[in-house]
């Protein structure tokens, strides 16, 4: 299309983070239909803009494997709520991605792009944008995905023909014209070789090069988005990483390792996005299938740290943060010889935090009780107990002197309401926990929204996240 070298740097930031929000509606899809990586994939599979497939092929993707009464639950609600559903998913996800491309530097036309990338050019999209009202970076974008997405269907000889039914529609038609003009070239060639290693060959230039504070802004962002997976998980790589650095200092770890470790602390949950809520959010015992799911997520971190150079360095000390010295923890079974000081820290602070945070089967500690029940453990052979005693020491500090004002104008009662929100508090229950009437919640919500520029519950909690307003129970 011969566009200017800057706007082709736009569409390629775009596409590299066009999934990075698909995150912020884990928990509303898992509570609405049960597994929301099921949905997701099933989205990919079907076309949302024909009802015959998004009966024959969506409704019963998403709902495979369920128990029948849930599978059937799961299928009303779909064809009920889908479509209103599906643009608050899409809302969501364009929210906290344009968020993130803002927090770690990128342009503000990234942002525009990636705001936009799940507007439809018919009008129908998450807010009602049509045609050229969307930022062109995220219409060549979602055409570039959606091509993608049906060549990993098996849809290679076709490609143009299923595009063109989907033009006018959920996507551009001028644009689908252009990549029809060669279609089978252009994904050969986007299909060849290593992905990895061919994305980084074509970045367009200046090559965008991050190092230093940088690179923990952009371990906070990340690790402030896998944290959105669940409402009960928000701040917790925030506050691994708060309580790792400090007892990291108390045990005497050099300042390189210290930098280290804080980096891997943000990033340490980034494997929990690759398992299902349904698993996450299960408030009983969980199988022995469900427990294997939950073992990986801390391989799946240390895989994406290693593979790229400049976070190799803490991919092992990320993997293992659920090792245990007497060779209980997982994922690889290692005991004392094997574990470095620096991931015994990781280890003992993320334990702490997760223990003063409630989850689906318990309530969350006292502060006071996760301590004891940190050290008992170090006593006896679990945790190292220097390690333990430094998070227990650093968790004890007295905390920062009070805000003298919120950003955005927040109130002292709308940070209160936004903590409620970020856990995934319905109005009425706003209004319950708070003691007051539905309605004055609901005004409340909606004036934070206003403030801070979002609409949907998880752009609202990436919000609080980044500025620290989360205060733990």
């Amino acid at each position: 299309m011969e566009l200017p070298e800057s706007e082709v740097s736009d569409v390629f930031f775009v596409c590299l983070l066009f999934h990075v929000g698909c995150v912020a509606y884990s928990h509303e899809t898992a509570e609405q239909f049960g597994d929301d990586l099921a949905v997701n994939h099933a989205a990919v599979k079907a076309d949302i803009t024909d009802v015959r497939d998004v009966f024959a092929t969506l409704i019963p993707e998403s709902t495979r494997g369920l128990p029948a009464a849930a599978r059937l639950k799961g299928a009303a609600r779909m064809a009920a709520r889908g479509q209103a559903f599906g643009r608050m998913h899409n809302q969501a996800s364009c929210e906290v991605a344009r968020d993130v491309a803002r927090r770690i530097g990128l342009r503000s036309t990234v942002s525009d792009g990636l705001h936009d990338m799940h507007e439809w050019w018919n009008g129908r999209g998450a807010r009602g944008m049509r045609g050229e009202e969307i930022a062109r970076s995220g219409r060549i974008a979602r055409v570039a995905t959606e091509a993608i997405e049906l060549t990993s269907l098996g849809v290679t000889d076709q490609i143009d023909v299923a595009l063109r039914r989907r033009a006018g529609k959920t996507l551009d038609p001028g644009l689908v014209e252009y990549l029809a003009l060669d279609a089978e070239g252009l994904i050969d060639e986007a299909m060849a070789g290593d992905p990895t290693v061919t994305v980084l060959e074509i970045e367009p230039a200046p090559v965008v090069e991050i190092s230093g504070s940088g690179l923990r802004s952009i371990a906070r962002a990340f690790g402030d988005v896998a944290d959105l997976k669940t409402p009960f998980t928000h701040g917790h790589s925030r506050g691994v990483a708060r309580l790792a650095v400090g007892a990291a200092k108390r045990v005497g770890l050099e300042d390189p390792t210290v930098v280290q470790l804080e980096i891997g602390a943000h990033l340490h949950d980034l494997g929990r996005i690759g398992v299902t809520n349904r698993v996450w959010e299960k408030p009983g015992p969980l199988t022995t299938g469900e427990w294997e799911q939950v073992k990986l997520h801390s391989y799946h971190s240390e895989r994406i740290l290693g593979s790229t150079r400049a976070l190799e360095p803490m991919a092992r000390i990320v993997g293992m943060h659920h090792e245990r010295l007497d060779g209980s923890g997982y994922h690889r079974g290692c005991r004392a010889g094997d574990i470095t000081m620096a991931a015994r820290v990781l280890a003992a602070a993320d334990a702490y935090q997760a223990m003063t945070q409630p989850r689906p089967h318990r309530a969350a500690y006292a502060p006071g009780d996760a301590a004891d029940e940190l050290l008992r453990e170090a006593s006896e052979g679990r945790f190292d107990p220097d390690a333990a005693a430094a998070v227990v020491a650093e968790a004890g500090q007295p905390r920062a002197a009070p805000r003298s004002a919120y950003p955005a104008g927040l109130s002292d009662r709308e940070v209160e309401v936004l903590g409620l929100v970020a856990k995934g508090y319905s109005n009425p229950q706003i209004g319950k926990a708070l003691g007051i009437s539905r309605r004055t919640a609901e005004h409340h919500v909606q004036h934070i929204y206003t403030k801070i520029g979002v609409s949907t519950r998880a752009a609202a909690a990436l919000f609080a996240l980044e500025h620290d307003l989360l205060v733990q129970d």
